[in-house]
């Protein structure tokens, strides 16, 4: 699958929902699933190093002279594992990714199943 390599504060407001788009200098002719990880830069509140979500890359638009506006639309929920983040887009084995459907928002969850999720898979990794 192809991965992104983020700020882990990007990458935790993507896994939360509340970031749906995603500046670059770059652009990428790239659509579908794209794996958000967070970088190594240790920053609280977040999971260094490690692979948060997957979410559909829809779109990317012009924003201005150097900028590009990736448009992110639907997010999955995955067991977090640690990455060696890159530039630009590179692969990772889709062997690697577990997903929990039952926390996506299609299934909508109750708070119970999400905080389940959370204490199991994302608080353990949280620095």
């Amino acid at each position: 699958m192809k991965a992104l390599s983020l700020h882990g504060d990007y990458a935790m407001m993507i896994l939360a929902g509340e970031k749906t788009v995603e500046y670059r200098s770059w652009k990428t002719d790239y659509r579908g699933k794209l794996l958000i990880c967070s970088s190594a830069m240790k920053i609280r509140g977040t999971m260094p190093g490690y692979a948060t979500c997957v979410i559909d890359l829809v779109d990317i638009k012009k924003a201005g002279p150097r900028d590009y506006e990736w448009q992110l639309g639907k997010i999955y929920d995955i067991e977090p594992f640690p990455v060696k983040g890159k530039l630009h887009l590179y692969d990772v084995p889709d062997d690697k990714i577990v997903y929990h459907p039952e926390v996506d928002d299609d299934h909508h969850p109750t708070q119970e199943q999400w905080d389940e999720y959370q204490k199991k898979y994302i608080d353990p990794y949280i620095y």
